[in-house]
């Protein structure tokens, strides 16, 4: 596959260009600056990786990694406004007004010493159970009625005193010293906010820069189930709030504080039927109530769940008590399309493959041109007539099939339709030739010395000896 140019793409970043004019003239993208990140864009859905020295070899070396990586650092782009103005591209192709939420974290594996890629530091392994160096984003994306559209991201970093403290306190913990006797927990740095309140920003800047959509609902694991979070976002968009509570949380009962997993140990849930994601429903086991949370300091609604072949509930935590619990259920479902999001925007997003640009700039540059070819899926004319019509999408792998085909597609129809066709094809087989990396395989010997691979005379002659001895003794 090859870089060539593609009506997709060029649609799809004049598109963004008009909105970033509509926003600030002077925040408008040159004709050069247009040119480079049409490249960058053809060069990660083609490559599906993020590096610059491949996007070179792929445009036959008409786009240098030296000029590419300098626009990068280098050009006067307002980095703030471009995934905003992608996004409110996308709002207004398909006129969305209305819409939930959703928020997940992801991380991303980086090597043992990173003293110039930011925020890194340890985190655990899903994968292994143990632990990695790497950077950790949120996302959050917005679910409609029609498409799911990423909206935003950011990098979490953790307080170096806080994750200190909690070293010290689980191992006096475990040696038994009490809770006055332990070190008191450091006071929140603002340096390093927590995710809860990254998460909490990122929704407050959406619902400033977007008041004409509606967000009906904001949904969060149980990581985000606190009472601050929970208030916090609930005020701001004026909806519901779902979250997860763990199972040791303290409820009310009778005038007792009692753990959730008690409670509902009393009041069972009932087997019934749960919609998921629209479509056909699935029987589970499920039982609501509206109960005081200790944590939260006020009431919730408190939601015990279960899937058919599962052991253990989950409990669904709700701050607007006015809604149905069969519809907070059939909501919260609706947070698994963020995993699926971030599963494809890893596997043909480029960054997270390779991705190695430097300091803060590299790390959030190269996230948001990543979304940004995302964004570009939702916008292939293929998948927007089969959208808007209310049929199943296209897969983000499909789509990428389909721009690196109209990408082989038009390099040859620019041969053809040449007025040389033989020589601009013989043009093209020795640039292809010249581009194609050279290196040295590691895996043969020729021209390298084998060694010395025969008996020494005098070294066999005494081992002969040796045995003949040995077997007369």
């Amino acid at each position: 596959m090859l870089i060539a140019p593609i009506s997709t793409v060029n649609d799809f970043v004049d598109g963004i260009n008009r909105v970033l004019n509509s926003y600030k003239p002077s925040a408008k993208l040159t004709l050069i600056q247009l040119a480079w990140l049409r490249t960058v864009i053809i060069g990660i859905i083609v490559t599906e990786k993020f590096c610059w020295a491949v996007f070179e070899r792929r445009s036959l070396g008409n786009s240098k990694a030296n000029a590419l990586r300098w626009m990068f650092y280098r050009a006067k782009i307002s980095w703030h406004l471009l995934l905003q103005a992608s996004v409110c591209h996308i709002i207004k192709s398909y006129s969305v007004d209305a819409g939930v939420l959703a928020i997940d974290d992801s991380d991303k594996k980086r090597s043992k010493i990173t003293s110039r890629i930011p925020n890194a530091h340890k985190i655990k392994d899903k994968t292994t159970g143990g632990y990695m160096n790497g950077q950790e984003m949120l996302f959050m994306v917005l679910i409609t009625d029609c498409v799911t559209i990423p909206i935003d991201f950011c990098f979490y970093t953790p307080d170096p005193e806080l994750s200190k403290w909690r070293k010290v306190n689980k191992q006096l913990k475990k040696q038994g010293v009490p809770a006055k006797d332990r070190p008191a927990r450091p006071k929140p740095n603002d340096s390093y906010p927590s995710k809860q309140t990254l998460a909490a920003k990122m929704v407050k800047d959406f619902t400033r820069t977007f008041p004409e959509v509606r967000v009906k609902a904001t949904l969060a694991d149980a990581l985000y189930g606190t009472q601050k979070f929970m208030d916090e976002v609930s005020s701001t968009t004026q909806s519901q709030v779902i979250s997860q509570l763990r199972c040791n949380q303290l409820v009310r009962c009778r005038g007792k504080w009692i753990n959730v997993t008690d409670y509902f140990k009393r009041y069972p849930g009932i087997e019934s039927t749960l919609a998921i994601r629209g479509k056909p429903d699935e029987k589970v086991t499920m039982y609501g109530c509206r109960i005081h949370v200790k944590a939260h300091g006020k009431k919730r609604f408190v939601i015990a769940l279960k899937y058919e072949g599962e052991s253990d509930y989950r409990y669904l935590v709700a701050s607007d008590l006015s809604w149905r619990y069969i519809d907070i259920a059939r909501a919260y479902t609706l947070r698994w399309l963020i995993e699926v999001f971030i599963q494809d925007w890893k596997a043909y997003g480029g960054w997270n493959k390779l991705a190695k640009q430097q300091g803060e700039e590299g790390s959030t540059r190269g996230v948001t041109l990543s979304l940004l070819c995302d964004h570009l899926l939702l916008l292939h004319p293929e998948q927007v007539v089969l959208l808007k019509n209310n049929k199943p999408g296209l897969p983000a792998g499909c789509v990428v099939e389909r721009l690196k085909s109209e990408a082989l597609i038009n390099t040859v129809t620019q041969i053809v339709n040449s007025d040389d066709p033989q020589e601009v094809l013989e043009e093209f087989s020795k640039a292809l030739k010249e581009v194609l990396p050279r290196r040295d395989s590691a895996k043969h010997m020729a021209g390298l010395d084998l060694g010395r691979l025969e008996p020494t005379p005098s070294l066999a002659a005494k081992n002969d000896t040796q045995h003949k001895i040995a077997s007369l003794a």
